[in-house]
């Protein structure tokens, strides 16, 4: 393939990325006319449209979705090229680690931090997702998952496991009561999920069907869910050194329950690089320790 032929697909992942021919020229550093000349160039050489212009913007052809996966495969690789060539000379270079976004938010930047002060010439790339990234597509180089990893091509380690339940603030339970029962939920406002599968293998049991409807907020960033949670809302599920944290008090923790794991895992080729070996190692002792601080049974507050 011709360099031209590169930066052309380069346009047409931008402008699928971005939606617009605006977005895609400032996310690429160019200029929008020129962005435009890619995008005709290359309809010319498939004999096809790749855009339909509309009032609305810009709508992907079936021709431009269909290249879609290829592209994004190319634009993983060659970020990934990118990331193996910075570190070529030494441990210097880059890794790009992805968790989930409670993970990333609330255990990961001390663990990191102690990482950068110790290889102060490894940058992070930190992709925060609740989808799982696919590492042998090197869409990340180590994954943080809530999940025994299914790929044999990974080098994975289980470190811990992390346990959660119902929570709510003091005020939200003395404004609109205590549940005594799972039955009694139907009663309360709860917080969960909008578009996302909410069941958790091996974990999240009511006794009946979980649907969106249940929730009277929703919302598939678990962040925002836990924002609310504080805010005193409803009740929602939580991790139970946030709660404490939180100052949250556990609901019906006899009734519900459940648990996931906590792994680390890489593409076995990455094995030979030691700045991934570097961190995948910390990232093992450092989640280890959390899991472990995590799932002390100390409990100042009250469960109801």
């Amino acid at each position: 393939m011709a360099s031209t032929d590169w930066d052309l697909f380069q346009t047409l992942h931008s402008v699928l990325e971005a939606g617009s021919l605006s977005a895609a020229a400032r996310a690429r550093g160019l200029t929008q006319p020129t962005l435009g000349r890619h995008i005709d160039e290359l309809e010319r050489r498939l004999g096809a449209p790749l855009f339909l212009r509309s009032p609305r913007g810009l709508i992907a052809t079936d021709l431009a979705n269909e290249l879609r996966p290829h592209l994004e495969d190319m634009s993983s690789a060659a970020a990934a090229a990118l990331r193996d060539a910075s570190g070529a000379d030494g441990v210097g270079g880059t890794v790009r680690v992805t968790a989930s976004e409670i993970m990333g938010v609330e255990a990961m930047p001390r663990i990191l931090t102690e990482f950068r002060i110790a290889h102060p010439t490894i940058d992070l790339e930190l992709v925060l997702t609740n989808r799982n990234e696919d590492l042998s597509r090197r869409d990340a180089d180590i994954a943080v998952r809530m999940a025994r990893p299914t790929q044999n091509t990974l080098v994975a380690r289980r470190v811990g496991e992390l346990h959660f339940g119902f929570y709510a603030t003091a005020d939200y339970l003395e404004r609109c009561g205590v549940p005594k029962s799972l039955d009694d939920l139907d009663a309360h406002t709860l917080i969960g999920y909008d578009k996302r599968d909410v069941t958790v293998p091996g974990g999240l049991d009511i006794g009946r069907p979980i649907s969106r409807e249940m929730f009277a907020l929703r919302s598939d960033n678990d962040n925002a869910q836990l924002a609310f949670l504080r805010a005193g809302y409803g009740i929602g599920v939580c991790q139970h050194r946030l709660g404490r944290m939180g100052g949250l008090v556990q609901v019906l923790p006899g009734t519900f329950a459940f648990k996931l794991e906590i792994w680390i895992a890489m593409h076995e080729n990455l094995k030979g690089s030691k700045r991934m070996r570097l961190m995948f190692d910390h990232l093992v002792e450092g989640l280890s320790a959390f899991s472990t601080e995590a799932n002390r049974e100390v409990d100042p507050r009250p469960s109801v």
